[in-house]
């Protein structure tokens, strides 16, 4: 892309691209910011809920591939009564991939049973997590649309199979804004071994301006590559760069009328320039106590690297930060269709401690509040056999949990059927799931809208939703 450029300019800076120079002129998202921020008055960017809110902030932890919900949260005696025999023809046809549904019903892997003063009943797949019991809202009639991953994953975070719309934590961010201008109001903490069925746009902005994508981050000196300015960079080099390049960027956006698009990618470049300072602090949890990193597991080789990532999430939402998305699970995560056992032997290994330090740690910070914690995957796995050990996946009924917020915990709402096949009482479609987070963070659903291609969007789609007061209460 060139630039227009007046003689003096163009004698500065001979036969450049505009995109040459922004490269020379220091590399790394950082050099990109206005010089004028570092002035920049330190007030929050901070938009007012439409009524008071019982959550100011939101930790997602996303368990990418499909916990299986008969194995965890939802307890199905009659699943164990019939187990090895074929599903009743009295459950209809079963929309499922190769023809899984003519498989025998399998048992729950491990055994429930009553926890807390609530006796919430939670599998021995999660003894650190099942101490919290009281604190849980276990939504067990959750249901989706679609039997396929990244579909699924599209629905959970953006409310549509179709890839390109935007993401809870972006519209969150549009309509709240972040407590710290240093800092996004939406981060998102991948798991390291990458692979998202659906990549990137789980997390994207769609068609909201580019500065409300979620900003991936990692524990570490290095939070976001290229965020620090090259070698060699004095402090005083780097603003007269950011000057010039900043006057670039105001006579670009006045020649082509002050496009959304390029005034949303300065800003996320002014973002980047204010996070220089703040993020490496912030993701240095040395200054943590031994008592704290053992209670996220961090001493432990099975726990470290997501209990690193969970306790980096609550001092991004000390930071200000709003929404945080952390996901478990890699290119195949808790997608266990050949051996339940193993699979979720090893990923509730990897995250049940880290979780359960996680709401500790934010009940003894006076945090659990008004921070909303939300716990599931893109649905769960169905309650027939696949390759003997294993479970196909299942939307049409699975497991989500809610804490915090002044959410009752110590309950489960909904209920699936006797196998845990479909949802059938109190059921929760992914809309209104989203109608209810929104409800919880002071927004109504109907109001936050974008307007885009003639159409005033929103995140809960142009049909009818409703947050779910069985929820609320």
């Amino acid at each position: 892309m060139h630039v227009a450029m007046n003689t003096h300019t163009m004698n500065q800076i001979p036969m450049q691209t505009r995109r040459s120079f922004l490269a020379n002129a220091g590399g790394g998202m950082g050099m990109l910011a206005c010089a004028s921020l570092a002035q920049a008055d330190s007030g929050a960017n901070v938009h007012q809920p439409h009524f008071a809110p019982r959550a100011k902030r939101v930790i997602w932890l996303f368990m990418h591939g499909g916990p299986s919900h008969v194995d965890l949260f939802d307890p199905k005696p009659a699943l164990t009564k019939y187990s090895g025999q074929p599903l009743p023809e009295s459950f209809g046809n079963v929309m499922t991939r190769r023809d899984v549904k003519k498989n025998p019903l399998l048992a729950p892997i491990r055994r429930f049973r009553p926890r807390g003063q609530s006796g919430l009943e939670i599998s021995d797949f999660l003894p650190h997590m099942s101490e919290h019991a009281d604190a849980l809202c276990v939504i067990r009639s959750m249901h989706g649309d679609s039997v396929n991953h990244p579909q699924s994953v599209y629905q959970m975070n953006t409310g549509s199979i179709l890839m390109g719309n935007p993401s809870v934590g972006s519209w969150v961010a549009y309509g709240l804004g972040s407590e710290n201008q240093n800092m996004p109001a939406f981060v998102v903490l991948p798991d390291p071994g990458g692979g998202l069925k659906g990549g990137p746009p789980a997390w994207g902005n769609g068609y909201l301006p580019a500065s409300y994508q979620g900003v991936t981050m990692r524990p570490g000196n290095s939070p976001i590559l290229d965020l620090q300015p090259q070698p060699g960079v004095t402090e005083t080099q780097q603003r007269l760069d950011l000057s010039l390049i900043q006057k670039l960027n105001q006579r670009h956006l006045q020649q082509r009328d002050f496009d959304d698009r390029l005034n949303a990618r300065v800003k996320a470049y002014e973002l980047a320039f204010r996070m220089q300072s703040e993020a490496p602090e912030l993701v240095d949890i040395q200054q943590e106590t031994h008592q704290t990193k053992q209670m996220y597991g961090i001493d432990q080789k099975e726990t470290r690297e997501f209990g690193e990532r969970c306790l980096l999430a609550r001092r991004m939402l000390e930071s200000g930060v709003r929404f945080v998305q952390l996901y478990s699970g890699d290119t195949n995560g808790w997608d266990a269709h050949a051996n339940v056992e193993k699979n979720h032997t090893e990923y509730c290994l990897r995250t049940d401690k880290p979780i359960a330090g996680l709401l500790q740690d934010l009940k003894q910070r006076g945090l659990m509040e008004d921070t909303l914690v939300i716990w599931g995957g893109e649905f769960g796995r169905m309650p027939m056999s696949e390759q003997g050990k294993g479970r196909d996946h299942n939307p049409w009924g699975y497991s989500v949990w809610l804490a915090g917020a002044g959410i009752h915990g110590g309950r489960a709402f909904g209920a699936t059927d006797e196998i845990g096949l479909r949802a059938v009482t109190d059921k929760v479609s992914v809309n209104n799931f989203h109608a209810t987070l929104l409800h919880l963070l002071g927004m109504d659903h109907y109001d936050l809208t974008y307007f885009h291609n003639g159409l005033d969007k929103r995140l809960t789609g142009p049909d009818e939703a409703e947050a779910v007061e069985g929820i609320l209460g």
